[in-house]
């Protein structure tokens, strides 16, 4: 079976002939550059390969249930008799202690639980209000960079003392911990956040605005900024106004401040619009489509979007790491790899000859 994303489709990559493969686009989206070996953790055999990876790895990360992986002698302590220098990471939904570890979990799950939700979407009192879950699955991507974090971070520690380090890293750990702001303004002030759509519940004016021929995003994030957008608008005793002359005081009196804007607004076009802070320096743009993203300028000139081959024949479309270093070219050279594609390869790296590999499937342990 593998990953359960291979499965999480339609829509799945096409092959030449146009029919789907295997492979959802949720499981080619995360699991790029990988190689995939089959093993039976409840068969001595597959125990023994996971140990011998183990013994020449510096990292096991591990996704299964707190305790899980005891039973077939592959949990922390075992496998750091074998390596001691080893980075054993374990990522669960509610982490190895606690009244839930026991428990599985989803990222639509930890963002209910959370409180994420409670901050996401329009208010109860206007059209379409009610909590929302963000529209990618943020808390699984955020486990998975404070997981890479953490072990960046125990790699250091280990060239500096010579060993290894154990990691619990919990789901609902990381949601509470990216309510950031919001949990804040809770913590100081005693006041359950609400819902307020797309308005920044500090910050103002942030808020998607109607112009004369559409929606657009304006982000004023300081004093300077809503100087010179009401010098745009041709407004600019705003600005001394004291109702808005600090960002406390617009947020203070934001009905009034829209009011006035959304007037303004309605007499631009919005690519005018959108011109015209641009060159003021006040950010401003259009609320893209995710395939209008790909036709960005930006995105294509940073090279967003990379094709690589895929064992079915066809190129497989990539979506770029965010990530530039001045001295390392990124490569981008395979897509995710098919169920056991590289098992008989890592096999042969670990010591076993033919005749050894066929035993291991003839007995189901590979």
């Amino acid at each position: 079976m593998g990953d359960d994303t291979r499965a999480w489709g339609p829509p799945f990559l096409q092959d030449a002939q146009g029919k789907d493969t295997s492979e959802a686009g949720y499981y080619l989206a995360v699991n790029r550059g990988k190689r995939s070996i089959t093993v039976s953790l409840d068969k001595p055999e597959g125990q023994r390969i996971v140990r011998e990876l183990a013994m020449r790895s510096d990292i096991v990360l591990e996704n299964y249930k707190a305790g899980t992986l005891k039973k077939y002698g592959l949990d922390e302590a075992s496998l750091r008799q074998l390596n001691p220098k080893l980075i054993y990471c374990s990522v669960t939904g509610f982490g190895q202690t606690g009244p839930r570890k026991d428990q599985p979990a989803y990222d639509f799950l930890i963002q209910a639980m959370g409180g994420l939700m409670s901050v996401t979407g329009e208010r109860d009192d206007k059209p379409g209000g009610g909590p929302q879950k963000v529209g990618v699955p943020i808390v699984d991507l955020m486990t998975g960079m404070y997981t890479a974090v953490s072990v960046l971070a125990a790699l250091a520690k280990r060239d500096q003392t010579g060993c290894g380090d154990s990691i619990d890293i919990a789901m609902l750990d990381v949601q509470v911990a990216t309510l950031a702001n919001q949990a804040m303004n809770h913590l100081v002030s005693g006041k359950v956040p609400r819902r307020s759509g797309n308005a920044h519940p500090n910050i103002q004016p942030q808020d998607v605005y109607d112009c004369a021929d559409g929606h657009f995003i304006l982000v004023v994030g300081n004093d300077t900024q809503f100087a010179k957008l009401c010098l745009t608008l041709n407004v600019p005793h705003w600005a001394q106004d004291e109702r808005f002359s600090t960002n406390a005081q617009r947020v203070r009196h934001i009905a009034e401040l829209n009011a006035m804007l959304a007037e303004r607004f309605s007499q631009w076009k919005r690519s005018d619009l959108i011109a015209a802070l641009d060159a003021a320096g006040v950010p401003a743009g259009a609320i893209n489509s995710v395939p209008e993203v790909f036709e960005d300028p930006q995105v294509k000139f940073r090279e967003m979007l990379k094709y690589v081959p895929h064992p079915s024949g066809v190129l497989a479309p990539q979506i770029s790491t965010p990530m530039r270093f001045a001295d390392a070219k990124l490569v981008t050279s395979a897509a995710a790899p098919l169920l056991g594609q590289h098992s008989d390869d890592i096999l042969r790296e670990l010591g076993y000859n033919e005749a050894k590999i066929l035993a291991l499937r003839e007995c189901g342990a590979v």
